[in-house]
């Protein structure tokens, strides 16, 4: 460089200036800065403040900071010559060493473009032009010059050629890392440091531990493939470093007192965690092999495929004791995501785990699924929000380099499969599989970053699969090239196994014990498999006080004494001293106060609000959450009041009494499939708490359609897994439009059987405040599933007294006609059974027209269907017809789920009428018109044909 070009970079380009910005913010504050910059003027010496004015000239010399396409103007000829010269010479180190730092920083920011992540060498590193050293301007001849680098990597100076070959062994070798994008300063420094400095160096006992769960997690398999060959496993074949991975991260969480780790992953080699690392016993998943079902035959339920089921079981890890689950999952693979975290912080929340260290999730992703499933960008978002967060999760993904039989180019458009995981801030650590010591460093300290920075962190282990999807596909028809590499491949543990003879780290005869040994081990166990049968493993732990199966329509005594109840709605109808309350909520305030004084009038809000008091006045904790759940979509709850000048939020439901449960009431991210699913996993960990999942609108929940099937309707018969989830699914026919009506009902009675769920419509808060309360004092869980309302919110007839909720009350399935002692019951021509919103028009228009002939009665619980309570009340009517009338169209609603219910009724009442007649509106492809005129003439016309007769 020309010694004006090196003049005009060093006053008048962007370096300079970067290069006083930067040494401000050092004078200012060390560590502020990036450890590079931090060392390089460190090494400047004891006066770097002065070597660094002699560098860029004398404080009266001016300068312009401007770019360089001008040759810039400067006073020089005032200086001596010496002090020039050496100014020039200090300038040229300078630029160098300036260059120098730019060169590592695009190594640490880009060196995993070039790494060497493919195990098959089918994907080509990236050259990218910024790890070239030419690229800063270095020539072949500058490249064994030493230059002063500050300190970094240990030394003060190194050549760039020096420099290359650090950078590459560290940032380009088997390990890609992506951090520099991270705004933290700390943990950008943290993960540098160790990176850079501290790289753990095996012993021939840590090697030989590696080889060991490379040779259980190969013969494993092997076995499976030679017993059952051809049979779907989904193993772990080309992916089997990830056991001597997840044995690291036990390792590093259970030093740091871990005690529960909840693991949640999809196919591929799950058989193989459950064996070889939960420790289950092998003879049970053998036995399903063979056609056997495990469990006994006192256990009903259809069950599941072996590679979807779920265990716990507690083991030693390096002598602590720790509990590991891995939780069911169906083939919709990541959606079980959110649900891990639910479930680990339910436990955190139950365990006053303060530190969330104590209990901790590991997800194991597949590199289509995660790239591909909108639930990961869901559960993601949930990660270091207040509400959801668990302190982290550690992420693997199984990077098989194809999804199902597709190339990753259709797949992703991203460079990675992993790169959705930058949304959040936090590394990623690519690796590659077969280098298992690599994977194991890398393991080692995401479990690290995790418990230091208690935020998510990423894995991305890129491997093969052996056999293809499954074990009966034929890869070589869309992958060929990549198959005739693989057939010609050694396994992992053979290339591990001779790294070892060759460097000495070896004992043959050790390993060829193990072999025997554990070979030995798994056709023991595929002997006793042939009589195997397990004793059931569910409901125990938290659970042990629950029992599977009960009479859902045994009485369960939810009424509360009559002080209780007005001591909770004083608590309810008063807020802080001196807290500056929106003068719109005095009158909700006064309106509690009348409600408790006169002990009526108590609206739908009040009587939740009375039911979650008294559930956290009895030491449950209730959760809520949902889209705007603490105001309430339609400003009926307000839950948490705020301060208007403050801004300071108060939660009244958690000052009732001392002693009391934790009430928590949470503004979700606008994410149903995410937010329901982590609201399921908190079910799963605490049955004692009632946990509650709220829509915005009710047919919102549509997006969490996966969760409904998969989890709540069906988890008791495929895992024997129960959960408590209440979803609260505002539904009533308003004129609001096809997006805002339906919570779509019919498809909830649909999943209904084998008594798996409740599902509901109260059209009182009393009805509701005991069906809430019946959740956690049930003998049971199973879900809820309520159609709560929209207008009957403020409606003038759809309150309750406090006496309704007093000792002895219960929740009622069926309400009669509140109005029999008006009518002869001989005299009632019709009966009109109903449901939620549409008795209160009906109601209101029998009244104005004065008909005493027709009954309403109303249908508060669909599923299970109280059959025996219908029978009892319309055994007074037998001589009348009966109309099941709705708001929804015929194709949608409760009509074909009752329909020949009804029937079955009508003929063991013995009534005139043979067949319920349907009333409402006609088959409809839409939920609901979007006129409001339309609407309202379709809801004028069914209630007309409902009480015309």
């Amino acid at each position: 460089m020309k010694k004006n070009e090196l003049l005009s970079s060093i006053y008048t380009g962007n370096a300079a200036i970067y290069l006083e910005s930067m040494f401000a913010a050092y004078l200012r504050d060390k560590d502020s800065i990036d450890s590079t910059w931090r060392e390089f003027f460190e090494g400047l010496g004891d006066n770097p403040e002065g070597l660094l004015k002699d560098i860029l000239g004398a404080s009266w010399s001016p300068r312009k900071f401007e770019r360089s396409d001008e040759e810039p103007k400067k006073e020089t000829k005032d200086l001596p010559k010496t002090t020039m010269e050496k100014r020039v010479v200090s300038e040229d180190v300078l630029q160098k060493t300036i260059k120098a730092l730019e060169f590592i920083q695009a190594y640490r920011a880009r060196g995993h473009l070039n790494a060497i992540l493919d195990p098959l060498e089918l994907t080509q590193p990236i050259a990218h032009p910024e790890l070239n050293p030419k690229y800063f301007g270095f020539s072949e001849e500058e490249y064994d010059i030493p230059i002063t680098i500050g300190g970094i990597f240990g030394r003060e100076k190194a050549s760039i050629r020096e420099l290359e070959t650090t950078l590459k062994t560290i940032y380009s070798g088997t390990i890609g890392f992506e951090y520099t994008y991270i705004l933290n300063v700390q943990e950008r420094e943290w993960l540098q440091n160790r990176i850079e400095r501290i790289r753990t160096q095996f012993s021939i006992d840590q090697k030989t531990k590696i080889l060991k769960n490379l040779i259980s997690a190969e013969s494993f398999e092997r076995f499976l493939q030679v017993k059952f060959t051809g049979a779907k496993r989904f193993g772990l074949e080309g992916g089997e470093t990830l056991m001597p991975g997840l044995e690291s991260i036990l390792q590093t969480l259970s030093k740091d007192g871990t005690q529960d780790v909840f693991i949640g992953m999809a196919h591929r080699g799950r058989l193989n965690v459950i064996v070889n690392l939960i420790g289950w016993e092998p003879r049970s998943i053998l036995a399903e092999f063979q056609g056997q079902h495990g469990e006994p035959n006192s256990v009903s339920g259809s069950g599941d495929v072996k590679y979807h089921l779920g265990v716990s079981k507690e083991r030693e890890v390096d002598g602590h004791k720790m509990h590991l689950a891995l939780l069911p999952n169906p083939s919709h693979l990541e959606f079980i995501n959110p649900v891990v975290m639910g479930k680990v912080r339910g436990l955190q929340t139950i365990t006053n785990d303060a530190s969330r260290s104590k209990t901790q999730g590991v997800l194991i992703h597949g590199d289509a699924a995660f790239a591909g499933q909108g639930i990961v960008a869901e559960t993601l978002l949930l990660s270091q929000l207040e509400g959801y967060t668990t302190g982290g999760t550690i992420h693997i993904i199984i990077n098989n380099q194809i999804g199902f039989t597709a190339s990753p180019n259709e797949t992703k458009s991203s460079v990675y499969c992993s790169d959705l995981a930058k949304m959040i801030d936090v590394p990623v650590f690519h690796v590659n599989g077969d280098d298992p010591e690599a994977v194991v460093w890398v393991s080692q300290l995401a479990a690290e970053y995790r418990q230091t920075f208690k935020k998510d962190v990423f894995i991305d282990l890129i491997c093969y699969r052996r056999f293809g999807h499954n074990e009966m596909d034929e890869p070589s028809f869309t992958q060929p090239l990549m198959y005739s590499v693989i057939r010609q491949r050694p396994s992992i543990r053979e290339r591990y196994q001779s790294k070892l003879k060759e460097e000495g780290s070896y004992n043959e005869a050790e390993i060829t014990a193990f072999v025997t040994e554990y070979e030995s081990f798994l056709q023991s166990e595929f002997e006793a498999a042939k009589t195997f049968h397990s004793e059931p493993l569910w409901l125990k732990g938290s659970w042990q006080n629950i029992q599977g199966h009960v009479d859902l329509f045994e009485k369960i005594e939810t009424g509360v004494e009559k002080s209780h109840l007005e001591k909770i709605s004083r608590q309810l109808s008063l807020a802080p001293e001196d807290f500056n309350l929106n003068p719109k909520l005095n009158k909700l305030l006064k309106d509690r106060m009348q409600m408790f004084e006169t002990g009526e009038g108590i609206d739908w809000s009040m009587g939740e609000a009375l039911a979650f008091g008294t559930l956290l006045t009895e030491g449950r904790n209730v959760r809520l959450s949902g889209q705007d759940s603490a105001r309430g979509t339609f400003t009926q709850r307000h839950a948490v009041y705020s301060d208007q000048t403050t801004k300071k939020n108060y939660a009244h439901l958690n000052h009732i009494q001392e002693n009391q449960g934790i009430f928590e009431v949470i503004n979700s991210p606008l994410s149903e499939s995410g937010v329901m699913g982590f609201e399921l996993g908190y079910s799963y960990a605490d049955p004692m708490s009632l946990v509650l999942w709220e829509g915005q609108f009710g047919d919102f929940a549509n997006g969490a359609q996966v969760i409904i099937d998969q989890f709540l309707s069906a988890g008791q018969a495929k895992w024997l897994r129960l959960s408590g989830l209440v979803l609260l699914l505002p539904h009533s026919y308003d004129g609001q439009g096809p997006e805002h009506t339906s919570a779509r009902l019919e498809r909830y009675l649909q999943l209904c059987a084998e008594h798996n769920m409740i599902v509901a419509n109260c059209s009182t808060p009393a009805n509701y405040f005991h069906l809430l309360r019946r959740q956690i004092h049930g003998k049971t869980r199973r879900p809820l599933i309520i159609m709560t309302p929209k207008a009957l919110l403020r409606h003038p007839k759809a309150v309750s007294k406090i006496n309704d909720m007093g000792q002895g009350t219960v929740f009622q399935e069926v309400i009669p006609d509140l109005y029999d002692k008006l009518f002869k019951e001989s005299k009632i021509k019709r009966v009109i059974l109903c449901s939620g919103k549409v008795y209160y028009d009906l109601l209101e228009e029998r009244e104005k027209r004065n008909i005493n002939n027709i009954a309403l009665i109303r249908l508060e619980q669909f599923y299970p269907f109280p059959e025996e309570h219908l029978i009892k009340i319309l055994t007074s009517y037998t001589s009348a017809e009966l109309i099941w009338c709705q708001e929804e169209p015929r194709n949608m609603g409760a009509w074909h789920f009752l329909d020949r219910r009804l029937e079955a009724v009508l003929e063991k009442v013995k009534m005139n009428s043979k067949r319920p007649i349907y009333v409402g509106r006609p088959d409809s492809a839409s939920p609901a018109t979007g006129y409001s005129d339309w609407h309202n003439r379709e809801q004028k016309k069914l209630i007309n044909e409902a009480l015309s007769l």
